[in-house]
């Protein structure tokens, strides 16, 4: 917990951006108006925090869900804030199904490597070789024995 009451005050920029979004231009506010305003909703966000942690704790958990934030709202008889926050609640949770999805196309597709005839994403020799060298001994001995032949052809095609 915080030791000091100072520690509890939301940051005086937020409160001022959000002072800014919800009055009209031209309106202004004094730094005690905004004083009063940060330190009700530093209130506001510890009562709803308190609530939504009763809810937990009679569901035998330790960890706050959106669905404890919203039975606090609800007991708080907010009703008013239940519909939007439900919004965007919902919100919140497709756009974090849509991108763990996205997530989980992209780890399969970097898994299995896309092979097509002749194109770009040809992954290299048949025999598994890498560069100049050849992938196994075998395959050495192969490589290896096929450029004797080529030396000792070519050795025959001079001495002809």
């Amino acid at each position: 917990m915080a030791e000091r009451p100072e520690d509890l005050n939301l940051p005086n920029a937020v409160i001022t951006r959000i002072i800014k979004d919800a009055l009209p231009e031209g309106v202004n506010v004094s730094k005690e108006a905004r004083s009063a305003i940060s330190r009700a909703a530093s209130v506001f966000v510890l009562y709803a925090t308190s609530c939504a942690n009763n809810f937990a704790v009679k569901s035998k958990r330790k960890t706050l869900s959106g669905n404890d934030v919203l039975s606090a709202v609800e007991e708080m008889e907010f009703q008013q804030l239940l519909a939007p926050l439900r919004e965007s609640l919902d919100a919140y949770r497709r756009d974090l199904k849509g991108r763990k999805e996205a997530s989980e196309q992209r780890r399969k597709d970097k898994e299995t490597p896309r092979r097509d005839a002749g194109d770009e994403g040809d992954t290299g020799p048949a025999d598994g070789s890498v560069g100049d060298e050849p992938a196994t001994d075998e395959a050495a001995a192969d490589e290896g024995a096929a450029e004797e032949a080529a030396a000792d052809e070519a050795a025959a095609d001079e001495g002809d």
